[in-house]
């Protein structure tokens, strides 16, 4: 049987979204325009217009923080929590932020154009950014070894990798795996329900 595993996250940086989308240009507008008028398209948004953190957000999070922990596991050589945590370790609702999409601010920066750091060309580009967040993590554990004692901590152990999730890979748009500062957050009340 599954177990379920929730926290609640609270960020400790601003935290900034750039999903993809696919607004076509108006007759005659020009790019700045374009750009002034649709940067709240790059928001995840619920059907009431509200601002989520996608599931496939949290899982990626999880993942790439079992991977950067490296967490051994007791009495299994070199073996590490991190498949265990890929496969076994599922987010299926997105995490609400409780803001509204016409609430967020935005902020315009000057960025490579292609999205790569160091190229050549750059243009203003203009994101969605909120300085204040945080929302209730619901996750489904179907392998329970990650559910293990910490030997350092004395927490689960994904207790341990969802809190280095927050400080060392983080969520959204110029999170710290991606080289940047937002997207940082700290996790409470995490509770195992059985």
């Amino acid at each position: 049987m599954p177990v379920i595993v929730t926290f609640a996250l609270k960020g400790i940086s601003p935290y900034s979204q750039s999903k993809p989308h696919l607004e076509e240009y108006l007759p005659g507008e020009s790019h700045d325009d374009y750009r002034k008028r649709t940067w709240r398209s790059h928001l995840h948004v619920d059907k009431n217009g509200l601002v989520i953190i996608p599931p496939s957000g949290i899982k990626n999070m999880t993942s790439e923080a079992a991977k950067y922990l490296n967490i051994g596991i007791p009495g299994r050589g070199k073996a590490t929590y991190t498949k265990n945590v890929e496969a076994g370790v599922a987010c299926i609702k997105p995490v609400e932020l409780g803001i509204k999409a016409t609430d967020v601010q935005s902020e315009t920066l000057f960025l490579p154009a292609d999205g790569k750091r160091g190229s050549g060309k750059r243009v203003w580009k203009t994101y969605p950014i909120i300085y204040e967040w945080g929302g209730d993590v619901e996750l489904i554990v179907l392998d329970e070894i990650v559910l293990q004692t910490s030997r350092a901590t004395d927490n689960p152990v994904l207790q341990d990798i969802c809190e280095g999730g927050g400080q060392y890979k983080g969520l959204g748009r110029f999170r710290p795996a991606n080289n940047g500062w937002y997207g940082r957050f700290m996790i409470e009340n995490f509770k195992v329900h059985k």
